[in-house]
């Protein structure tokens, strides 16, 4: 039997790496998985090795701070790898953890290949990393057709394979309205699947929301989470009394909801993709440490922090980043929107071609799953 370590570094690349898997066992029933991994991969019965939360650290400082604990799980990943001795792998996201252990496993263990899932954003700084990337990673994945340009200039092996969030899905139906109990006009939140974007942003947000029901009365906000963070978003509603918010952590739950919000207002991230997708108007928020935020000033190359702008090469969706990510910001972009139905139709419209952009003909989780069967 093969073997496969998926090594995810957060709950999005917990969610990729359970897309490209579930393709992979319709095609390879005989292969024995481990992970580093959570709630999506868990439900496919791959155990994780320890609680990704463990590594969950946002920004340079905290990377600093928890330097210590972050060589220690490097050590105990490296190890577990060693010892199930897996025949692939697979990497995804969160680089610079993810990368560390692929480099340390490749060096002890050159027979392993290592197949790593969602480039490295070396478009938007440290181009450089290429070069000492394919040192020690066999195939790289990538999720947008802009990025082929910088691995065929290093002759790196890699292949595009779309985004999996883009991918057509059928889904049951289900009746939210019993779920919620209401029948208002619905907007999504999403503040973020890490503690810590959670703990800046849930506070800025509930405070938007108050700013919102003094001008309307016909919204209900679903603030979609992780299971391990409802609790915490929940004890943030609570302290503040607001009678018309809820949350959500069913994956299944959270994508109707989604597709029958009015409006969604999102941490920057890959979830602004499933948004678009749905064809859901949003804006998007990005706040962190000054620190963090003038080291990455210095070293970014792009204008804009949302994969749909860098795209576009222009503001299709609002950027409310740092001290523009406020109560008062977040409730003038949004109710400018909802006030003004041609600025909605427009940002879809804008949207959807970007996104066409970023699909293949085939599945993209069925190719990157393809991409890993190869190496076995």
């Amino acid at each position: 039997m093969k073997k496969i370590f998926i090594l995810t570094g957060e709950a999005s690349g917990d969610k990729l790496a359970s897309k490209v898997i579930s393709e992979l066992k319709k095609l390879n029933s005989n292969i024995e998985y481990l992970s580093v991994g959570g709630e999506n991969l868990e439900r496919l019965g791959i155990r994780s090795i320890y609680d990704l939360k463990e590594i969950t650290y946002l920004g340079f400082t905290n990377v600093l701070f928890n330097i210590f604990k972050i060589k220690k799980k490097i050590n105990e990943t490296v190890k577990a790898i060693e010892n199930f001795k897996p025949d692939i792998l697979f990497t995804v996201d969160s680089p610079d953890f993810t990368l560390r252990v692929a480099e340390r496993i490749k060096i002890k263990n050159p027979e392993i290949k290592t197949i790593h899932y969602v480039a490295p954003q070396v478009w938007v700084w440290r181009e450089g990393r290429v070069k000492k990337i394919k040192k020690f990673i066999d195939h790289i994945l990538l999720l947008f057709n802009f990025e082929k340009s910088y691995f065929e200039k290093e002759s790196m092996s890699h292949e595009f394979v779309g985004h999996p969030l883009l991918d057509s899905t059928s889904e049951s139906a289900i009746d939210i309205n019993q779920i919620l109990g209401k029948n208002k006009a619905l907007i999504s939140i999403f503040a973020g699947s890490r503690k810590s974007e959670i703990d800046v942003l849930t506070p800025i947000l509930l405070n938007f929301i108050k700013l919102m029901n003094d001008k309307y009365n016909d919204f209900s906000y679903v603030f979609h989470a992780t299971k391990e963070y409802s609790d915490l978003i929940l004890s943030y509603i609570k302290k503040n009394n607001l009678s018309n918010c809820e949350v959500i952590n069913d994956s299944k739950i959270k994508n109707h909801i989604l597709k029958k919000s009015v409006f969604a207002v999102s941490k920057s991230g890959t979830i602004s993709l499933e948004i678009c997708k749905a064809k859901i108007p949003s804006v998007i928020l990005y706040k962190m440490g000054l620190i963090n935020f003038l080291i990455i000033k210095m070293l970014v190359k792009t204008k804009f922090a949302n994969i749909i702008n860098i795209a576009a090469k222009k503001e299709i969706i609002p950027e409310l980043l740092q001290s523009n990510c406020n109560p008062k910001k977040i409730f003038e972009v949004v109710s400018n929107y909802l006030d003004n139905p041609k600025k909605i139709d427009e940002q879809i419209l804008n949207t959807q071609k970007i996104l066409k952009s970023f699909k293949t003909n085939t599945l993209s989780s069925t190719l990157a799953a393809n991409a890993i069967n190869k190496y076995l």
